[in-house]
Formats: structure tokens, C-alpha cells, sequence
């Protein structure tokens, strides 16, 4: 259109400069000169608004639903533009207020970033301000208390120091002071001394709180809890001054020659869950020591009332394996939380408690210098003293593949035989770890999980009664040269898969042993022939043994949780 009108514009001049040349040719008159023109141009539909602008371009509008174009992040929070409503007090017109005080607008935050400046403003009075932050004005977009943002340094509850808290918690009296002379009140002396002993009283609670929880922490992540005890009999000593666990004076042996049991004369029912070992006290058997699934050691009067004397708990899981000293005094115990403690066995003291990598399946205490070592599920058996501290090992004997589930001493107690799940038997000389004296293994062999020694003098075993996992029992020859005595084995059980307990009659006659079905198998030593089957529990037979002084009597336990005295 410009440039069209441009040449219209000259075209009409020339014709009249043309006309003028002709009119004065004429009439005779001089020619005037010719007068310069400037040329107008003229826009008839002007551009309206910036066109630099290219927000201005693509605004959205607030109501609008839908958007057909994808628009940037600027054009999205880009302020609303326009003139405020003259005629309102604060310039929002009625449709668009959304709150009593005007319009709230909404905000995209993301939950960690609201939760980390709400927590932050309730714990330190400080918050940096959302509209701030969308609008690029980080530094001055503060909230709430300057001063505590400018100690801060700005810090978020996510960002502060242990100091930090730890300054807020405590608040000494000189920060209240201060805190409240910014609130216009200040503190007398008796407001400070009340101030400084409710600090000094809270500091002392959380420390205690602290030092309760570090200890659990360390109690939890070792296994082992606090260990109680309940005495049930009527006095701890008699009218004389011995103690209950004292052997009583009248008790002798009566019968040189050993008899089989025929009938069930006693049964003890005090674990609510099964029984999975019992011990005779030694010399005597006037005390039976059981242990049981219900994670308690239970020990029991045999001859007078025959009522349970008292309950030891130390174990948060089921107690595997128990074991008296050589006097009794002390006894040892084993359960599935990984743990193994020493006990007194008159006042129920837990004397030292030991926990290990691996649960320990048997444990046994040495005569000579009362050291305990138990046999592991991680391949080790280990040996503790009890009067060093009790994360100290005095020796580890590391050689089998397997779960270590018996160990047994012979020789005088001079050595040790252990037996595994990896299907060996292993000697070893006590105290030295290193390697064993003697392996044995036979492509036949199974595991053996209870062992037995036969018959014992001074410490001395001349033979091991092994249970093995393919329903027979073998023998070991221990005195001179260390073998496997073929011509005896016991079979006609059934055990597989149980780790019931072997046991023998003092003068060597008789071979008892349970089994899964729950009866007590009663076999000739000499002969091996099965003298008698017993129907003794509902459950498995887990163990069997022989009384040590009256030789016509046996103790069997089984998982029905009950304990019974044979006659």
C-alpha cells in the first residue's frame, strides 16, 4: 500500500507542474518556480502493543482451561497485567476473592521442600518465603525471625549442625534471657535460678535417655538380654546351714548291678513347650537340670518333694544345650539367640554371658580350669573363660565345613573330639586350635549330632557311643589308638533327622537311646540285642539317661514338654 500510494502521489504531481507550464505559455505571463514537495506516508491499520514483547504475545489467562500451544515457565507465572479495580478498597473484585482477606493464589511445591521450611520455621522461627523463590529473589526471601536466619546462616533443619540442635534443645540461660528480653520481659533471679535447675533436671533426663538406648542398641545388636531367676522351694538352707543344691548325707549307692526300668514312677510337667536336653547333677543325680523350647532352664528335686527348686532366664530364643561343672556349682547353657551363659546354679546368678556369630548347638565346660567352649553353626568351636571379659576368645578350633554339634573329652581331658555336619569326626589337642591330631571320614559315614561317653574313669572314656543320622549307633574306641570298634552297632530306631541323646548304665551293662516315635530303646552292650521298647512320650524322645547312683532307674524328656522318671 506504501509504495502505491508513493506512485500516485508523483504521477499527480508532474501532471499539475505540467498544467501550470501550459497556462502560463498562454497567457504571456513569466514562469513561476517550481516548489519542492515533501511525500506523507500513510498507515491506515497501525500496530497496537510492543512487538518486542513476546510474553505479552502468549499470556494465559487464569480461568483458561485448556492451552493450545506448549508455553514456557515464564509465560505461565507471568504476572497478571492490568489496571487494579478503582472501585474496590483493595483492587480484587468480589468474583475473584477466594479468601476473607483477598485472593490466595496457588503454588506448586514440591512435599520435601514445604516440609523442610515448615519444620524449619517451628524449630527455628524462619522460613524462606515460596512467592520469593519463584520470582528469582532468593536473598531477601525470608519469613519470620531475620536475626535467627542471620545466625543460621540460613541453614534448613535438613542443613543444621548437631550444635545447632543440641543449642536449641538445651537452651542455656543465657539464650532464654535473650529470647525473652526480644519479647519485652526479662528474668529475676529467682525465674533464673528455676530456669537453670529445669534445664540442668532436663539435660540429666536426656542423658539418661541417651545412655538407656545406647544400651539396647548394643543389647539388641548382640543378643543378649537381661537375665532373671525364681527360687520356688521354701528356704535356701536347711536347719544345719546347707544349701538346697548340697548332696544329701544318706544318699549311697545301693545296687552294684544295673536293672532295666519297666514302669513310669514320676513325671515332671513344668515347660510349656519341649524339652530338648536334661543333665543329672554330677556324682549324685539328687538334682535334674533341664532345658527347654520356652527359652528357660529349669532344675528339679529328684528325691524328697520332686518339685521344680528353680527357673533360670537368660535366653530370648529356645535353650539347644546345658552342662554342669565337674561339682555342680556352676552349669553352662546354649539356646538358639546365639548366646551361651555361665551360671551359679545355688543363687541363679548369671556370672558371664557370651554371644557368638553362630548358634551354638552343644556346649560343654572343662573340669580342669572351667573353661566353656561351644560348638557353632558357623563352622568354629569356640572356648571362653569366665573370668575374662566377655568379648575376649581364648581359642577358636577351626577346621570343619559344617555345624559343629558335639563335643566330647577324653584322654584325661587332655583332648577334644568334636563331630560336624560335614560328616567328619575331628580330635583335637585342647587348647591348640590350629589343626586336629586325627580326621576321620568315610564315604559311608553320616552326621553324628550326639555323643556319648562309655564307661568314664577319672576323665578317661574308653569308648564313644555316637548317634548317627542313619538309624544306628556306633562306637569309637578311645583308650589306646582311636578307631571305629566294628563288630558293635545298635540299631532298630528310628532317628533321622533328631539329635536324640545316648545313654549307658554306670557298670557298662546297658545302651539306652530314644528316638522320633517317642519310645526308649534299651539294648545289651555285650551282645548288642534289643532288650525292650518303652512307649515314653507322645512326641520325639530326645534324650535318655542313666542315673549315676541308683542303677535301675532312667530320665527321658521329650517335645510333649514333659520329663519322666523310669523305675
Amino acid at each position: 500500500l506504501e509504495g502505491g500510494q508513493r506512485d500516485e502521489g508523483e504521477h499527480g504531481m508532474d501532471a499539475l507542474t505540467a498544467y501550470e507550464s501550459d497556462g502560463s505559455n498562454d497567457s504571456g505571463k513569466q514562469p513561476k518556480k517550481k516548489v519542492a514537495v515533501t511525500t506523507i506516508s500513510v498507515r491506515a491499520a497501525p500496530e497496537v502493543g510492543d512487538p518486542e514483547n513476546e510474553v505479552a504475545k502468549h499470556m494465559v489467562h487464569n480461568a483458561q482451561k485448556t492451552v493450545a500451544y506448549n508455553p514456557t515457565y515464564e509465560q505461565l507465572w507471568a504476572p497478571e497485567q492490568g489496571p487494579k479495580n478503582p472501585n474496590y478498597r483493595d483492587g480484587i473484585t468480589p468474583g475473584m476473592r477466594n479468601h476473607l482477606m483477598g485472593s490466595v493464589e496457588r503454588t506448586n511445591i514440591a512435599d520435601f521442600h514445604f516440609e523442610e521450611q515448615f519444620q524449619t520455621f517451628n524449630s527455628f522461627g524462619y522460613a524462606m518465603d515460596p512467592s520469593a523463590a519463584f520470582s528469582g529473589h532468593r536473598s531477601g526471601g525470608v519469613v519470620g525471625n531475620l536475626k535467627q536466619h542471620a545466625e543460621m546462616s540460613g541453614r534448613s533443619v535438613h542443613q543444621a549442625t548437631k550444635k545447632d540442635t543440641q543449642k536449641r534443645k538445651r537452651g542455656d540461660d543465657l539464650a532464654l534471657q535473650k529470647a525473652l528480653e526480644g519479647r519485652g520481659t526479662e528474668l529475676t533471679e529467682e525465674e533464673a535460678a528455676e530456669v537453670a535447675k529445669d534445664m540442668e533436671a532436663l539435660q540429666s533426663k536426656e542423658e539418661k535417655e541417651a545412655a538407656a538406648k545406647e544400651e539396647e542398641k548394643k543389647r539388641d545388636k548382640s543378643g543378649i538380654i537381661e537375665a532373671t531367676t525364681q527360687f520356688h522351694g521354701k528356704k535356701d538352707t536347711d536347719y544345719q546351714g546347707r544349701t538346697w543344691i548340697d548332696i544329701p548325707s544318706d544318699l549311697k549307692a545301693n545296687d552294684e548291678q544295673s536293672y532295666i526300668p519297666k514302669q513310669c514312677v514320676h513325671t515332671w510337667s513344668g515347660h510349656t513347650k519341649g524339652v530338648h536336653a536334661i543333665r543329672w547333677f554330677p556324682g549324685s543325680g539328687h538334682l535334674l537340670l533341664s532345658c527347654s523350647m520356652d527359652c528357660k532352664v529349669k532344675i528339679w528335686d529328684v528325691y524328697n518333694n520332686r518339685k521344680c527348686m528353680r527357673t533360670y532366664t537368660g535366653h530370648s530364643k529356645p535353650v539347644r544345650d546345658i552342662c554342669f561343672s565337674e561339682d555342680g556349682r556352676h552349669f553352662a547353657s546354649a539356646g538358639y539367640d546365639k548366646v551361651v551363659r555361665y551360671w551359679d546354679t545355688e543363687t541363679g546368678q548369671s556370672i558371664q554371658a557370651w554371644s557368638g556369630k553362630g548358634i551354638p548347638y552343644c556346649v560343654k565346660i572343662h573340669p580342669k580350669d572351667n573353661c566353656v567352649l561351644a560348638g557353632c553353626s558357623n563352622k568354629n568351636l569356640i572356648q571362653w573363660d569366665p573370668r575374662s571379659p566377655p568379648d575376649e576368645t581364648v581359642q577358636e578350633y577351626v577346621q570343619h565345613l559344617g555345624s559343629v554339634n558335639t563335643c566330647t573329652f577324653i584322654d584325661n581331658y587332655r583332648r577334644v573330639v568334636t563331630t560336624s555336619d560335614d560328616k567328619k569326626l575331628f580330635l583335637w589337642e585342647y587348647g591348640i586350635g590350629t589343626a586336629p591330631m586325627k580326621h576321620v571320614a568315610e564315604p559311608w559315614m553320616h552326621s553324628m549330632p550326639a555323643v556319648t561317653s562309655y564307661p568314664v574313669e577319672d576323665g578317661d572314656p574308653k569308648n564313644l557311643l555316637c548317634q548317627s543320622l542313619d538309624n544306628q549307633i556306633l562306637v569309637y574306641a578311645c583308650a589306646d589308638r582311636f578307631k571305629l570298634n566294628k563288630k558293635k552297632h545298635f540299631v532298630g530306631h528310628t532317628i533321622a533327622g533328631y539329635a536324640c541323646q545316648v545313654g549307658c548304665s554306670k557298670d557298662g551293662k546297658y545302651v539306652v537311646s530314644g528316638d522320633g516315635d517317642g519310645r526308649l530303646w534299651i539294648w545289651d552292650w555285650k551282645s548288642t540285642k534289643m532288650y525292650r521298647k518303652i512307649k515314653a512320650h507322645d512326641g520325639v524322645c530326645i534324650g535318655a539317661i542313666w542315673h549315676p547312683i541308683e542303677q535301675s532307674k532312667v530320665a527321658t524328656c521329650g517335645w510333649d514338654g514333659l520329663i519322666k522318671f523310669w523305675d
